[in-house]
């Protein structure tokens, strides 16, 4: 059985490709295909979409996060494999060939998974409320081992202000770390570090060709180490990042209609689901609204197609020509036109905004938030402030990193809608010179696949026909 190492290049595009030599090699020695994504194109579902061959309305993961309806919530960048439905490929090819070894290095939706390694970001949450950055890791021993040989997890390298290529230099160390251990059947590793200079300025700034040279430099030793232990190596994108210079406040306009509703707590608002009679989780280019009352679509759907930048509104039956029709998914889909993207911000006025607000605050805010990228470009003592607030951490004291705009203008790239070119969208580069009949035919290969890909390339179909 061959062995296979999969590196989720998140943003990598043709475009970018031309500045990145080392993962184009892959392509020179085997092929490369345009990825036909999914609706919604962000990590949760594609991810999910890769590993089970399945769309989002079978998988679940209908985004980065939607509202618990059972439990009243809304939830981004939960972390349990529960949460997507199906046999992962993995599980498939251990059914198939006993004995299967897996390794995970922060793909999503790790803690819980059948991986025999797991590597997933996971800050220790201390009891007086400070938050230290860290990961879990299985087995149990193997978090000491990593973190003594490569320093702590950057967490804050990993998203926020400074993410930064720190976090993709510690995620390759580690995997080139589980190759020569660990050896699993199965290596998967995320490399997040396009995401972060290609949304704060955009897939065609300067600062995007060097991200992507950096992370193409850094991928080069691992590169040659499966190279020379005689992996087959697929590098793929979930999707890519197009400029976007429009955004719109959703939550806001459902509000002003008077269909949100918010509660005060010391003087702040907060999204109240449980009362309103619709609102979205706002996820990129894509917002799920959940409408309580069925009676209120007409009105909520009239509401969202006379906003500017929305391309498309999906309701059920449109949502199933995607396949995102799931029990999880919004009464309603919003769909952003190029260029737009949606924000979470649901507050009418600045003094009422909620203190996480202008925090990294993924798992309180009910929305994504690309403006936690930045530090507040119109505060002049900001980065005082948050090396001030540093102090007092390492001090053990609390504090409160208040440092991120609430103004949406800054962020110059977005992804989540189906990609309008195939040379802004995501691709696929295989090391194995066999290319496949439908590949060679069209030159594409659907993200639904991508498992049976993977599971060919290691002759495990082969062998389950036998």
């Amino acid at each position: 059985m061959r062995k296979l190492l999969v590196l989720d290049v998140v943003g990598m595009t043709p475009d970018l490709l031309r500045h990145m030599p080392n993962l184009s090699a892959l392509a020179e020695q085997g092929w490369q295909a345009e990825l036909g994504t999914v609706l919604p194109a962000v990590t949760c579902s594609v991810q999910s979409t890769l590993l089970t061959g399945t769309m989002p309305a079978e998988h679940g993961a209908v985004a980065n996060g939607w509202y618990f309806r059972d439990l009243g919530e809304v939830y981004l960048w939960r972390q349990h494999n529960r949460l997507v439905q199906g046999p992962k490929v993995w599980e498939t090819a251990r059914a198939a060939h006993p004995g299967y070894t897996a390794a995970n290095v922060c793909w999503w939706y790790a803690m819980g998974a059948s991986t025999d390694v797991t590597v997933t970001p996971r800050p220790i949450y201390h009891a007086d409320g400070r938050k230290s950055p860290d990961c879990y890791v299985r087995p149990p021993s193997l978090h000491d081992e990593l973190t003594a040989e490569l320093g702590e997890f950057p967490l804050f390298h990993y998203w926020g202000p400074t993410a930064s290529l720190t976090s993709s230099r510690w995620i390759v160390a580690a995997t080139r770390r589980l190759l020569r251990t660990e050896d699993p059947d199965l290596l998967l590793a995320y490399v997040p570090h396009l995401d972060y200079d290609l949304q704060r300025y955009g897939p065609h700034s300067p600062e995007a060709v060097r991200a992507a040279r950096a992370v193409d430099a850094e991928l080069a030793p691992l590169l040659d180490e499966a190279r020379g232990r005689g992996r087959t190596v697929v590098a793929l994108s979930e999707y890519g990042i197009t400029p976007a210079d429009t955004p719109v406040d959703v939550n806001r306009v459902l509000r002003r209609e008077g269909l949100l509703e918010v509660y005060t707590q010391a003087g702040m608002e907060y999204l109240d689901p449980w009362t309103s009679r619709a609102f979205a989780v706002a996820d990129h280019q894509v917002a799920h609204v959940y409408v309580a009352d069925g009676a209120d679509l007409p009105r909520v759907r009239r509401v969202l197609e006379s906003l500017p930048g929305v391309d498309e509104v999906l309701d059920r039956a449109a949502q199933a020509r995607y396949g995102l029709d799931h029990e999880r998914s919004g009464e309603l889909v919003a769909v952003a036109e190029p260029g737009a993207w949606f924000t979470y911000y649901y507050w009418l006025d600045e003094d009422r905004r909620p203190d996480f607000a202008r925090g990294v605050e993924i798992h309180r805010k009910p929305g994504f938030d690309p403006a936690e990228l930045f530090f507040d470009p119109e505060d002049a003592l900001v980065k005082a402030r948050a090396g001030w607030n540093l102090v007092r951490k390492k001090l053990g004291l609390r504090y409160a990193m208040n440092v991120v705009p609430t103004d949406p203008r800054w962020v110059r790239g977005s992804h989540g809608r189906l990609p309008d070119s195939a040379a802004g969208g995501p691709v696929l580069l295989c090391s194995d010179p066999a290319v496949p009949s439908a590949v060679e035919a069209t030159g594409r290969l659907a993200a639904t696949d991508v498992a049976d890909l993977l599971l060919h390339l290691q002759g495990i179909r082969e062998e389950a026909r036998r």
